[in-house]
């Protein structure tokens, strides 16, 4: 598959898909970059991109305080019960659980019209877009207990709040194969981010990297109009010496992520 320079390209998921998407920016592309905020795992960028499609505005009933339980004066304050929870965040702002913590606001008018701004914008790219690149991160996921939301960013609310969870293959499978069916006049690149997880525990980020890798697999070998493109392993696999990554021991350096780019626009031919 080619990607046209004059296409307008739709890019969700994690901040690798953020960096492929500036560096489609930068070269004069027109690119349509996480509308929501940097998302990690399948189900939330399943129900982003299902929601831009239909271009169903946020309201109220979609508005969080964000962090609920902040730390004062060094020490955090204990969780407190929903009941005795306060309407406003002490310097917390408003968000919702579909949105990265980036687009909190001062208060819900504020988020709602700039969340809605940009869902608005991000919706009409994506009716005009050829090609959309989905970047998942992580295989694990945090589940609203009351909402029962699998949530894009728990925003500091207290954990008692969620549950921790790990989709399988079937589940992302599940999620993703009849929006590939739904929109098969697009051209979808899938990709699982190099960056690994770290406080998931060195197996947990691997399972849940090998789970990502499988439901990508399954999903390509269904559907014509996807493909694999493999920033996981060029990064990991022939760029895995020490020196190709920040001192935190998972974010490539910028000289991997120009290799990982000449990469990508040499193997989908941006014409």
């Amino acid at each position: 598959m080619k990607i046209d320079r004059n296409d307008i390209v739709l890019s969700l998921g994690s901040c690798f898909s953020a960096e492929m998407g500036r560096r489609m920016a930068v070269s004069g592309m027109e690119v349509c970059c996480n509308p929501f905020g940097v998302l990690y795992n399948p189900a939330s960028v399943a129900s982003s991109l299902l929601r831009l499609a239909d271009g169903r505005p946020f309201g109220p009933e979609d508005v969080i305080p964000r962090d609920t339980n902040p730390v004062r004066e060094g020490r955090p304050r204990k969780a407190v019960s929903p009941e005795h929870r306060p309407i406003a965040p002490e310097g917390g702002g408003y968000v919702s659980f579909w949105h990265h913590g980036s687009f909190t606001r001062k208060t819900p008018e504020e988020f709602l019209e700039y969340a809605n701004a940009a869902l608005a914008e991000a919706s009409s790219a994506f009716h005009k877009a050829g090609t959309v690149i989905i970047t998942f991160g992580t295989a694990w996921v945090f589940r609203h207990i009351e909402r029962d939301m699998i949530v894009s960013n728990c925003h500091k609310h207290p954990a008692w709040e969620f549950r921790r969870e790990r989709l399988d293959v079937e589940d992302i499978v599940s999620l993703w194969s009849p929006i590939l069916e739904r929109f098969s006049d697009r051209h979808f690149i899938l990709t699982v981010s190099p960056i690994r997880h770290l406080k998931d525990g060195l197996h947990g980020n691997q399972l849940s990297k090998a789970t990502l890798l499988l439901a990508e697999e399954a999903l390509i070998r269904k559907h014509s109009n996807a493909e694999y493109f493999p920033s996981y392993e060029i990064v990991l696999d022939e760029l895995r010496d020490r020196i190709w990554f920040e001192a935190d021991g998972a974010h490539p350096t910028q000289a991997v992520m120009d290799i990982v780019w000449e990469r990508f626009k040499s193997t989908e031919q941006i014409l």
